[in-house]
Order: structure tokens, then C-alpha cells, then sequence
């Protein structure tokens, strides 16, 4: 048997060592594509889940809204403003009830840094939320500064900001620094019983205070 073979037009090519030398990079960059596909196709189906979900939250949320305004409609009616009204000071009255002073100074006692004390407390209803004003005097504004990072940490009080600050000239090594600062205070489902140290404190604010909101 005779082979014509023209190595001019026809150069001899080893196939077997080309797929030797590039067969597992090529499969390796066939598996990673296809994992890429795969990712890209569930992550695709991800977020459709998503959006659906999304689309069907804001229908809900556009559904409690209408029926917000819709109640609220009713209530602004003139035959209904006596029940409004009503409605508002009873559930005032519930929060109110909510607030404790003897958890309030067991929860500042908690937090309370060293050199830095409380001089009044005003607490408010405001936008359906109880907050605190604390008036503090120290020597050092990095006292106030500490007081309102663990304000921050505890869970009973939310974004505390110092409001104001002032300063006076030191007499007798008192207090030169006055701060004042809010915070929303956040009560606990139930209330505390008072211990006494803590029975002590409350009787002193509220001495100092007033006693009432």
C-alpha cells in the first residue's frame, strides 16, 4: 500500500500532544463557564423571586395605606372627632403608664460613667415615641461624649445626641460643663420591680423633678 503525503501543503501535526498539553485547561475552563451560567441563571431566578415579593409587599403596603387614610377619613368626620379625641388620650394615657422612674435611673445607674451626673430629667410623648431629655454636668465634654456610646449600646435608649452644651467658670472644682441630651426611651414590656438602691434614686428625681411627666 503507498501513501502520497505532501508535508509542503499538509505539515505534519501531533494532535495527541496539543490535547495532552491543552485538554485539562480547556475543561477547566469549560467547567467554570458552565458554573458561571448556572450562578448567573439562579441569581437571575433569585431576583425575580425578589421582585415578586418586593411588588407583592408595596401592594399590601398600598393596601394597609388606603386603609389608613380611609379610617383616618372617618375619624376626621365632625359626628366622629369626640371618639378621635377620646382615642388619642386614652392610648396618651397608656404610654404614659408605660414610664417608669425607677427604671429609668436603674437603667442610667447601668450606663452612668464616672464624673458626670444627671441634674433633670424631662420626659415627653413625642410623635407617638417617649422621649428623654437628660440634663448632665461634668468637668470634661469626653465624660458626656462616654455616657452617650453606651446610650447608644443599650437597648433601652435610641439615638442619643448631646442637644446643647454649655460652659461656666470652675468654682471650688464643680462642674463646668452642662450637656443636654436626647434619646428615645424605650420601656420594657413589663416593669421592673424597684430595688432599693435604685427606690432611693427614683425618689430623689423625682423629688428634684417633680415627679410627673
Amino acid at each position: 500500500m503507498r501513501l502520497n503525503i505532501n508535508l509542503a501543503s499538509q505539515p505534519y501535526e501531533d494532535s495527541r500532544k496539543f490535547w495532552l498539553r491543552w485538554g485539562p485547561a480547556l475543561g477547566l475552563a469549560g467547567l467554570v463557564t458552565l458554573a458561571l451560567m448556572i450562578a448567573a441563571i439562579l441569581s437571575w431566578r433569585d431576583a425575580r423571586k425578589d421582585q415578586n415579593q418586593i411588588a407583592s409587599f408595596e401592594k399590601q403596603i398600598a393596601a394597609c395605606e388606603r386603609e389608613r387614610s380611609n379610617a383616618q377619613e372617618v375619624l376626621d368626620r365632625p359626628e366622629n372627632r369626640s371618639t378621635r379625641d377620646q382615642s388619642q388620650f386614652i392610648n396618651d394615657l397608656i404610654r404614659r403608664k408605660s414610664f417608669s422612674w425607677t427604671q429609668v435611673f436603674s437603667d442610667l445607674e447601668r450606663i452612668m460613667p464616672p464624673q458626670i451626673h444627671v441634674t433633670s430629667i424631662h420626659p415627653e410623648l413625642k410623635d407617638n415615641q417617649l422621649t428623654l431629655k437628660l440634663s448632665v454636668a461634668s468637668q470634661s465634654r469626653e465624660r458626656a461624649i462616654e455616657l452617650v456610646r453606651k446610650m447608644e449600646q443599650s437597648p433601652r435608649f435610641s439615638r442619643p445626641s448631646i442637644l446643647d452644651e454649655s460652659s461656666q467658670q470652675a468654682q471650688n472644682n464643680a462642674d463646668t460643663a452642662r450637656f443636654e441630651i436626647g434619646a428615645v426611651y424605650l420601656p420594657q414590656a413589663e416593669a421592673a420591680k424597684p430595688s432599693g438602691s435604685g427606690a432611693k434614686t427614683a425618689a430623689r428625681a423625682t423629688s428634684a423633678e417633680g415627679g410627673a411627666l
